[in-house]
């Protein structure tokens, strides 16, 4: 493009920039939402082919611990109930933020072949 661009194109495409980066934000936060998940279901799935008087451990930060059968199963259930709607939230914004980001795609580009025919900036020949 010749010489700069119009005051409201850059805020336009300075808004399409700041979009972007929210868009590989949130799809980074729903990958990682979605290993969590997929981590929680598949010790739930392993959960159920263990008998409940198997002595069992959980990991609290650096250390395992020794849990119950049962509150094992129930943690694993809420995570994966909770991971769920995470993932959930997060595809919902993502569409938000790709719906937004394709109409101001859509408006950068009509303001700047419609208003091409527009006054030139100072300089300009």
């Amino acid at each position: 493009m010749q010489g700069s661009l119009p005051p409201e194109a850059q805020e336009k495409l300075e808004e399409l920039q700041n979009l972007q980066e929210t868009a590989q934000n949130v799809a980074e936060q729903k990958q990682s939402s979605e290993t969590a998940l997929n981590e929680a279901k598949t010790a739930l799935e392993t959960l159920e082919d263990v008998d409940s008087d198997t002595k069992m451990y959980r990991e609290v930060g650096e250390l395992l611990v020794e849990a119950e059968y049962d509150e094992a199963k129930d943690d694993l259930e809420e995570k994966v109930e909770s991971l769920e709607v995470r993932v959930e939230q997060l595809t919902k914004q993502e569409t938000r933020v790709q719906d937004k980001f394709e109409s101001l795609q859509e408006e950068l580009q009509q303001m700047l072949q419609g208003g091409g025919a527009g006054p030139m900036g100072p300089g300009g020949a």
